[in-house]
């Protein structure tokens, strides 16, 4: 039988959850849904000095808002927590130390002063960038070059005390990548990274495969940025003899110019949020939008992150949650990183709203009005809904694309009014007035209305776009006759005669 599916997404409490966080936990969560297995939250907390208040409850606020609710983590339950690295401290000491016990790893005691001179001479020497590493650790202060009488001294007076890993200095470790295939690191190349701190925290890389090994996870779904430091993590899962979980690698999400990784700066450069949900940074007194606020659906969303480093294997674009979860298969991985083009995502979003039925929609709308006293009948939104899904890119839009239907216009599209309008039309409106006033009904307005125009030889490319700007302000909205039937013909005549009136004043001041 083979191991569950057990997967987990480890944000840092660092900051907001960057988009490309978001396509991280989707892509777990689609593949444990997809294999029956178990989708866990874990916060990853070790690194106190860069804890953000507030940045793990924007986490998981953000999860439930685009539905991608953990099976397990912090406030969700579950047999395998605590899922706060911070509340695990004691666990990590004792495999460190099991590490120092099999020669996999060993006590330093530099002081951050010694490591700086350490660099210093080796770049005197020409060689920048220096590591502490099996070259360099012979020189250094630890428990390879001190005697054991010393070493036990420094641990018993806890004087800059961590623990390293003894990386092997002339080996290789590989492992297979799901996207990636067969990877191979020279250990000569890799540092002998820090594991256990001085103040008894884990580094990231310790906890990691700790818990990963304690949770059960079978794998390890992340970010292309962690490759680098996965042939550590092997060299650990094998020094403490457990199984490696399955690693997949995703492709970098890159800028909308293809050219580096996409940046929370970037959203302000070019326009368009990369939070889910709207984030105030404290320390640089900086309100981010989020998609959420911009008027994304959430599932338009997570159709477009989905596609960005995956392929279904066929030509579909529109994927609802089920069928993402049908069809993900981390064989379908690409390895190459995907531009960001905010277009396409706002594409997909005008197409989830165009394709939603009203009831869906209704309460996101109603809300909306309501935030803007705006009180019509259940029936009058509705109406207001199937004009104006098809006009609309993201859910504010309904309002201020359509807000001619809750207010009479206060300003008027004056370029067009000067080009379009001549008093001696006034006539034919007061008919229209009358017009409008007899009948009932979208069609029957336009048949008599139309009509009207035609038998007195009136072009409808001269009046019709003045009589639209009346009632709307301007040239945009949907069908005029069935804006005009929907606020109702005493409101219409109401803006056809104050329209009129501004009108006459606008043109009076044409020099």
């Amino acid at each position: 039988m083979s191991q569950k599916v057990r997967v987990r997404f480890a944000p840092s409490p660092t900051g907001p959850l960057h988009i490309g966080g978001v396509r991280t936990a989707l892509y777990n969560y689609l593949f444990a849904k997809k294999n029956d297995g178990v989708f866990i939250l874990r916060i990853e907390d070790t690194d106190q000095t860069r804890y953000v208040d507030g940045a793990e409850d924007y986490i998981k606020n953000s999860l439930d808002w685009l539905g991608l609710a953990p099976d397990e983590g912090p406030g969700y339950g579950g047999d395998f927590g605590p899922y706060r690295q911070s509340e695990r401290k004691e666990l990590y000491k004792q495999y460190a130390e099991e590490l120092v016990a099999k020669g996999k790893a060993y006590y330093a005691f530099d002081t951050p002063d010694e490591l700086d001179q350490m660099r210093k001479s080796y770049e005197a020497k020409g060689v920048h960038s220096a590591k502490y590493d099996s070259n360099t650790r012979n020189e250094m202060r630890n428990s390879l070059t001190l005697s054991e009488s010393e070493s036990q001294a420094l641990i018993a007076a806890n004087n800059n005390v961590i623990i390293r890993l003894k990386m092997p200095s002339n080996e290789e470790i590989s492992f297979s990548d799901i996207v990636r295939s067969d990877v191979t690191f020279k250990t000569s190349e890799l540092d002998d990274k820090v594991i256990l701190k001085n103040d008894g925290m884990p580094t990231y890389h310790l906890a990691n495969i700790v818990d990963d090994h304690l949770m059960e996870i079978s794998h390890v779904i992340r970010g292309e940025e962690w490759l680098s430091s996965t042939a550590h993590h092997v060299f650990m899962y094998n020094a403490l003899g457990w199984d490696t979980p399955k690693y997949v690698h995703l492709p970098l999400i890159l800028k909308p110019t293809g050219k580096g990784k996409l940046s929370k700066r970037d959203g302000a450069k070019f326009g368009f949020p990369v939070f889910p949900m709207e984030w105030q940074d404290k320390k640089e007194d900086v309100l981010y939008l989020g998609f959420k606020e911009m008027g994304f659906d959430t599932d338009a969303l997570l159709n477009f992150l989905v596609l960005l480093g995956w392929n279904p294997g066929n030509d579909e674009e529109i994927l609802s949650r089920d069928k993402m979860i049908e069809l993900f298969n981390l064989d379908k991985i690409v390895k190459s990183g995907a531009r960001f083009d905010f277009d396409k995502a706002k594409w997909f979003n005008q197409s989830y709203i165009q394709k939603s039925n009203n009831e869906d929609l209704f309460p996101i709308v109603s809300s909306m009005l309501s935030e803007k006293e705006i009180n019509v009948s259940e029936n009058f939104i509705k109406q207001f809904i199937t004009l104006m899904k098809e006009r609309v890119t993201f859910f504010p839009d309904f309002y201020t694309e359509g807000e001619f239907f809750f207010n009479s216009p206060n300003e008027y599209d004056q370029k067009q009014v000067k080009k379009r309008y001549k008093p001696e039309m006034d006539t034919h409106f007061n008919r229209i007035i009358s017009d409008i006033n007899s009948v009932s009904g979208a069609e029957e307005m336009a048949a008599k209305v139309k009509g009207y125009l035609n038998e007195n030889e009136l072009k409808m490319g001269a009046y019709l776009p003045l009589l639209r700007i009346m009632i709307c302000g301007g040239m945009k909205g949907p069908d005029l006759f069935e804006i005009i039937n929907l606020i109702g013909s005493e409101e219409a005549i109401n803006r056809i005669e104050k329209g009129l009136t501004s009108f006459q004043q606008i043109t009076s001041n044409i020099s």
